[in-house]
């Protein structure tokens, strides 16, 4: 198990400077995103058992910040809890975080931006979207680096009904991982299904605060609930075996 300073070395490594610009969120809202950096994978089980090990598993908005012992299927949450504390479990190490809530996501933000120099935060919808799309390259993909799914993220009819190690698939334009498939990916804003009160400077949009955006598609989803406009919600205060995120900074 790599030591915490090892792991919050590798994150800050693998942070890509993405250069703001304008775009079309969901083909139909001009937007204006000011550069910031997204990780080039979601946050892993190994990237997220130091932050367990300090700070437990706390309670915040009625539930524990992760659900360590519902499984769907084959899908498990990839750290368990023993006599001897937080450990991973055999063969997860590499593999998205899930069963996390959105607190629970923001938290580790939080102790994530303690431990270094840096604010690390979770993305807007907005800056998620436009990343996807390959920034200021502006691609023209459904996907994020192809028209294929199968060779940029995992979905239902390449998954064998389970999550991923990260990093399998081929990068979007530029260099980012597993945006499309594997995994939803909490984003900060507040849920509103009108589109025209996402805020068209980037910044996180405000609405149901019971209810926070996903983005990105799941290993279980079908490859149109996958695309690099197809927005959708869950709860704040739930977990889901689908469900991870990834780090965000200015």
């Amino acid at each position: 198990m790599p030591a915490t300073s090892t792991i919050l070395k590798q994150i800050e490594a693998n942070m890509v400077f993405i250069k703001g610009g304008s775009f079309l969120m969901n083909n139909r809202h001009e937007v204006k995103v000011q550069d910031f950096y997204l990780n080039r994978y979601p946050v892993t089980n190994t990237d997220f058992l130091p932050f367990l090990q300090e700070k437990g598993n706390q309670e915040e908005g009625g539930t524990t910040w992760v659900n360590l012992e519902e499984s769907y299927g084959g899908v498990q949450c990839g750290i368990r809890f023993t006599e001897n504390g937080f450990e991973l479990k055999e063969g997860l190490a590499n593999h998205p975080m899930v069963y996390i809530s959105w607190f629970g996501a923001t938290a580790y933000c939080a102790w994530l931006s303690a431990q270094t120099e840096q604010e690390y935060r979770l993305a807007s919808e907005s800056e998620w979207e436009y990343a996807a799309r390959g920034g200021m390259h502006k691609s023209p993909y459904l996907y994020a680096g192809s028209n294929k799914l199968k060779e940029v993220g995992w979905y239902e009819k390449n998954s064998h009904e389970e999550t991923k190690r990260i990093g399998q698939k081929l990068p979007n334009a530029l260099g980012l991982y597993d945006m499309n498939g594997n995994i939803w990916e909490w984003c900060v804003d507040e849920w509103g299904e009108d589109l025209n009160k996402i805020p068209k400077d980037g910044i996180a949009a405000k609405g149901n605060d019971y209810l926070r955006v996903v983005r990105g598609g799941a290993w279980d989803y079908d490859d149109n609930l996958c695309s690099v406009w197809n927005r959708s919600w869950n709860f704040t205060n739930d977990y889901y075996y689908y469900t991870g995120f990834r780090v965000c900074r200015h």
